[in-house]
């Protein structure tokens, strides 16, 4: 039977109960420790308490009264480890089991019956020390109870056991410590909320740790531990002790291609890289805890910045201090220096060839310098550029980039696919009449050629003479420009920080010239005659200057939610940017040229032709299709040089039109709705509608090419494409109408419209 009784709880304080404190070292090893118990030989109080109790000593020296009692007494235990040779130990018949020591306890009955529960003696059993041992580990192993002791008692019927314990006190609190140990309160709090107001039980506890430990697992703190309890606070306060594992420091060694740290010689390969290229990328500093997950995206990082071939991590404890690591990035580099070169064709340049000479690492420490040379059937481009990635020091992760460059170019905005070219004249005298005349035609006043302008303008002052050369309207630029860029990130390089400033300056020279390089500042028609109107004679230029001269503040800022660069699926990406442009000289315009463009995706799930969009049972989908939308707008106020105005049309405006061919415009507007998804392997489609207008602004450009080329102004097309993906981008081909005229055009580009 069991009969608790508060009478006992009194005896079994006065028995030497250890009490809470001594629970703690329990909780690792229940078992050893009841064991420990039995068998050491040493004297401290706990050992002989439960020797007492075993041998029905009950701490008064009175005499046992019952031969049940008697026989625990006259057992020694065999010194030999085979069972066989061990002495039998002689049973004693149990007449009563009672629980002692929970009395008022706010949970007695469940704690009482987990004791119980945890014995295999029974009121009329006969039972060994041994049996009596094993009963003992059950009941601490139960986690309810920081002290129990087994105290048998002689009876008039046989031996009263009496179990002594002291149950553990009512959870209240669970403390981590040290404070900074990196998990959220609240997981705290859900993690024990269940148990809160329950008897602490250690085993329990011990599952509630596995899943603190599981928490900083998955979080990426691998080295973190949980242990404990430190503490157990008579009101329920339990304290854990964590320790996290925190980074020593950052070590760079370069590797071969073979993953080896020396030479044939011996010796330690040395890089190139300035290591603290490498070492800035790792956002994990001295004296921080060390996780997995942050690391690997410093890693990712570092391939980001395509310097490097492979990186191991290697983790290296730091003798003398357990708990921290070294961090040891074992770098493999690769060649950073590259000539390359390749035919291609664009509208703008024709056939063309490109050589390009860089080195993404100039002097190890990441900066890149290219040299890019460019020379095709309508133009040519010999540029320099110099990037530093990442001001060395600056907290913001500013960039820094600039540039010289020489080009000549046939701009568009003097071109048409249909209705001709603005060409050049040789020369041109301006008299103020309504019409002007060609000297090599014979349709004017004086019915004849004239050999210069000077000629016909003395004889016929009241009428305007030029001389046609025919010769495509080219621009020679001659500049550079310095761009600072930076992320708002508040301080930290590491932050993905969706907004980005820009602030710049650009300084140029730009010349109106022919195919041999003489200057040239007025145009007309290709499809004039020698007899036109005056006014579709143009200046080239701002001012009609030989030589115009731009400087201009550039600022910017970006945001961009975009889930995936390249192909993105959702999110949004807005830019605003502004160009102001200061005189800076009698024929340097002052304008201000603004633009914004906003786009978001909307992911669907519509066509499934891909493979990936039919996974199996167990499979994961990849199926990237969206809906993307684009709004682009922009204006210019101020004095502005013709080829300076805004183009519509092209592979990257309203598709159904060739480059420029709808609008030259001071103002514009676009819109884009499109369709992407995939087909197979390395093929998607698209489907498309663009629209673009120039809000009616092509009269108020100098000289009004978009006029004079009889450009529509406004217009919208729909299309479809397939884009296939290469190492160097997605590469599109399209078909698209004008306006459902039947007008189709094919259009072959690099990269998404948007």
């Amino acid at each position: 039977m069991v009969n608790p009784s508060s009478d006992r709880t009194r005896n079994a304080v006065r028995r030497g109960a250890l009490g809470l404190a001594l629970a703690l070292p329990l909780l690792t090893s229940l078992p050893a420790r009841a064991q420990a118990e039995a068998d050491s030989d040493q004297s401290s109080e706990e050992q002989i308490q439960l020797e007492d109790a075993l041998t029905g000593d009950n701490g008064d020296n009175s005499e046992p009264q019952s031969v049940e009692v008697d026989a625990f007494e006259g057992v020694q235990e065999a010194t030999v480890a085979g069972e066989d040779e061990r002495p039998a130990q002689p049973r004693v018949l149990i007449t009563e089991v009672m629980i002692d020591g929970i009395d008022g306890h706010p949970e007695q009955e469940r704690v009482e019956l987990a004791a119980y529960d945890a014995m295999t003696v029974r009121p009329g059993s006969r039972v060994t020390r041994d049996e009596l041992k094993v009963d003992l580990e059950a009941i601490y192993a139960t986690g309810w109870f920081s002290d129990v002791r087994i105290e048998p008692v002689n009876g008039p019927l046989g031996v009263q056991l009496f179990v002594q314990v002291v149950p553990n006190p009512v959870l209240t609190k669970v403390e981590l410590l040290p404070e900074n140990n990196e998990i959220p309160p609240q997981v705290i709090e859900d993690t024990f909320s269940s148990d809160y107001g329950r008897t602490l039980n250690l085993a329990e506890l011990q599952l509630r740790m596995k899943e603190l430990q599981t928490w900083y697992t998955s979080e990426g703190y691998a080295l973190a531990r949980v242990t404990g309890p430190t503490r157990v606070s008579p009101d329920g306060v339990v304290q854990l002790k964590v320790v996290l594992g925190t980074v020593a420091g950052v070590e760079v060694q370069f590797l071969n291609k073979e993953g080896e740290t020396t030479n044939e010689k011996g010796e330690p390969i040395r890089g190139k890289t300035k290591p603290w290229v490498v070492t800035r990328e790792i956002s994990i500093k001295p004296g921080e805890a060390f996780n997995r997950n942050q690391l690997e995206g410093d890693i990712k990082r570092l391939y980001g910045t395509s310097l490097f071939s492979d990186v191991k991590v290697t983790l290296k404890p730091v003798a003398g201090n357990p708990g921290e690591v070294n961090i040891v990035l074992g770098i493999v580099e690769q060649s950073t220096g590259s000539l390359s070169g390749g035919l291609g064709y664009s509208q703008s340049q024709g056939v063309f060839g490109q050589v390009q000479l860089q080195d993404s690492n100039l002097f190890g420490r990441a900066w890149n310098v290219a040299l890019n040379l460019t020379y095709g059937q309508y133009g040519g481009l010999a540029n320099v550029t110099f990037t530093d990635p990442w001001i060395k020091g600056d907290a913001h992760r500013t960039s820094f980039r600039t540039s010289l460059f020489l080009s000549r170019e046939v701009p568009q905005v003097f071109r048409s696919q249909n209705n001709g070219d603005i060409v050049t004249l040789t020369d041109y005298e301006d008299n103020k009449s309504s019409r002007a005349y060609s000297i090599s035609k014979t349709n004017n006043p004086a019915g004849r050629k004239f050999d210069n302008v000077g000629d016909a303008s003395a004889l016929f002052p009241d009428d305007s003479w030029f001389d046609y050369e025919g010769d495509s309207v080219a621009l020679q630029r001659v500049g550079g420009n310095i761009i600072f860029a930076r992320p708002l990130n508040g301080g930290n390089p590491y932050k993905n920080a969706p907004w980005q400033v820009l602030a710049g300056l650009n300084v140029q020279s730009v010349r109106p010239i022919n195919f041999e390089g003489s200057s040239r500042v007025y145009g007309t028609s290709s499809k004039g005659n020698g007899d036109i109107p005056n006014e579709d004679v143009i200046c080239i230029s701002y001012n009609c200057a030989t030589e115009n001269n731009l400087a201009g503040l550039r600022l910017a800022a970006t945001y961009n939610t975009l889930n995936d660069p390249r192909n993105p699926t959702s999110g949004n990406f807005f830019s605003f940017g502004t160009e102001q442009f200061l005189s800076v000289g009698e024929n340097s315009p002052t304008f201000n040229r603004v633009k914004a463009s906003y786009t978001q995706f909307f992911p669907v799930n519509w066509l499934k032709i891909a493979k990936g969009c039919r996974p199996k049972p167990g499979e994961k989908a990849n199926c990237p299709q969206a809906i993307g939308i684009q709004l682009k707008a922009g204006s210019i106020v101020g004095d502005l040089p013709p080829y300076e105005a805004f183009c519509l049309g092209g592979s990257n405006s309203v598709r159904g039109w060739y480059d420029c061919d709808l609008a030259v415009g001071r103002s514009y507007g676009e819109a884009t709705l499109e369709y992407r998804f995939p087909i197979i392997s390395i093929f998607a489609g698209e489907i498309f509608a663009d629209a673009g207008t120039d809000f009616g602004s092509q009269s108020s450009v100098p000289g009004k090419p978009g006029k004079l080329l009889k450009k529509p102004g406004s217009g919208f097309s729909i299309g479809t494409g397939v884009i296939v993906t290469t190492p160097v981008g997605p590469l599109r081909l399209e078909v698209a109408s004008q306006d459902f005229t039947g007008e189709w055009r094919f259009n072959l580009g690099v990269g998404w419209k948007f």
